[in-house]
């Protein structure tokens, strides 16, 4: 399995980005997926899930600022961010929604900065 993400960059405090996901080699539809990330210093977390059904659960510390979703037919799984604080600054991934099982991809890079 093989990851793509993409969407990161630059925000200010308060703004908004939306980050994207693409994998390939597995049967997109089957997987439940999740967005973690990682911040300088700091262990990988996960933030959200989404589960085959398009049941979503979030960190408390994102809960009714993130937004997780997926489009089967692109193979694409998104995180719509909202509110941005510096503390949501990091290295973004996707990954398997339950345990990351798969190799990590090359991650997006999103920094929260006045």
């Amino acid at each position: 399995v093989q990851f793509v993400e993409s969407g990161g960059g630059v925000v200010r405090p308060g703004g908004s980005l939306g980050l994207s996901c693409t994998a390939s080699g597995i049967t997109f539809r089957q997987v439940v997926w999740g967005w973690y990330r990682q911040a300088p210093g700091k262990q990988r977390e996960r933030v959200a899930f989404i589960r085959e059904s398009g049941l979503t659960n979030y960190t408390d510390s994102v809960k009714g600022r993130f937004t997780i979703s997926r489009d089967n037919a692109k193979n694409t799984v998104y995180l719509q961010m909202k509110s941005l604080s510096p503390e949501d600054t990091a290295v973004y991934y996707c990954n398997g929604g339950l345990a990351p099982t798969w190799n990590w991809g090359q991650g997006t890079q999103v920094t929260v900065s006045s």
